[in-house]
């Protein structure tokens, strides 16, 4: 057998229906991930803009309005809550700590705003439950953000997989890690603070990676996990995984297995092995980093540099796209919510060392 990996379908929108329109954003909470990926994403976008940016602090709110063309209005957390500006965007961006998203995403559906929020979408499985009702109840589109969903390597992986050309797939291994406070030199920030963090700092924030990018190459959901926790590290004494391990089955039979570490080498890696064959993206996780893939079946390889995109513009402009166009967003509340379940399962399963399963998403 041999495999084409042609370099074009690396860059390849299979996702695109409209050809015209602008979303204009509102972009709540001004963190580093805001300010540096995001609103670049936003303007080098096809159908997006920034308009209106949100923070705690006025002052910092307008520096980064002036700092940026187009942002029209500044705003703190309670002018947004008040409903200020509302004529001024078209849709919101929230990436605020994860215990905060829930306030913002009601706001927004009040308002009529359709809702881009980042993951995992709550701190707790409970909240994010109201998160779904809330855009529910009102109609609001709501799409959370997976960025590895509208990644193009990753989309080609998942084809590859429905085209059968590595047999039914069998197991999964993927892996992302990072010395956190390397990255953000403060003990006391949000990430290690059960009160705005959720159930823990790795799962929540890294391994979440594998378990929905795996979800969605194989179009599964899992049914059971363990786990291995710990955390033995000064600045990770409030949280149970500076370091984890776990275990998916899902509803196909597939295997999941993931590791992620708050407290490690910067590395990422996933891959898929089928019964004919094997799929390797390696890094993968990371958006800067200069990225390969690799197909193997029996003694025939392919291997290719993959294209650089910015993630965050592939999935702004998809839910762009979709709004547009009409369409609903694959990565709605009702798929997150299904993350939800597992991720607390996964915790529950780390502190007790059972299998614990995961609830069917049957009432979504």
């Amino acid at each position: 057998m041999t495999f084409e990996l042609p370099i074009d379908e690396f860059t390849r929108r299979d996702w695109r229906r409209s050809s015209e329109g602008t979303v204009r954003f509102a972009l709540i909470g001004l963190g580093w991930w805001t300010r540096e990926e995001a609103m670049p994403a936003i303007a080098s976008s096809t159908f997006c803009e920034n308009a209106v940016v949100v923070s705690g602090s006025s002052e910092k709110a307008a520096s980064v309005a002036d700092d940026h063309d187009g942002v029209t209005h500044a705003l703190t957390y309670e002018e947004f809550l008040d409903g200020t500006a509302q004529d001024a965007y078209d849709a919101v961006y929230i990436v605020t700590p994860n215990a905060l998203h829930l306030p913002y995403v009601e706001a927004a559906a009040e308002f009529g705003k359709p809702v881009l929020c980042e993951k995992p979408m709550e701190a707790s499985v409970e909240r994010a439950e109201q998160v779904v009702n809330c855009c529910t109840d009102t109609g609001t589109p709501l799409m959370v953000a997976y960025r590895m969903q509208t990644d193009p390597a990753v989309r080609r992986t998942r084809e590859i997989i429905e085209a059968g050309d590595i047999g039914d797939p069998v197991q999964i291994h993927g892996h992302m890690s990072q010395p956190l406070l390397d990255v953000i030199p403060n003990p006391d920030q949000w990430r290690l603070d059960p009160d705005l963090t959720g159930y823990g700092a790795t799962v929540m924030d890294l391994g979440i990676y594998p378990l929905n990018t795996a979800r969605f190459v194989l179009d599964a959901d899992p049914v059971s996990v363990r786990a291995h926790l710990r955390s033995e590290s000064t600045g990770f004494g409030d949280v149970p995984d500076e370091h984890a391990s776990f275990e998916l089955v899902c509803d196909d039979g597939t295997v999941v297995s993931a590791t992620a570490s708050q407290n490690a080498q910067r590395a990422s890696h996933f891959r898929i092995v089928g019964t004919e064959g094997e799929i390797l993206l390696e890094p993968v996780f990371y958006p800067d980093q200069t990225r390969f893939m690799t197909v193997r079946r029996g003694e025939t390889t392919a291997e290719v540099q993959v294209p650089p995109v910015n993630q965050m513009t592939e999935e702004f402009d998809y839910f762009a796209d979709c709004l547009l166009s009409d369409a609903s967003p694959y990565a709605d509340g009702a798929h997150a919510l299904t993350d939800m379940r597992a991720i607390a399962a996964i915790y529950e399963a780390g502190e007790t060392g059972e299998t614990v399963g995961v609830e069917p998403a049957t009432d979504e």
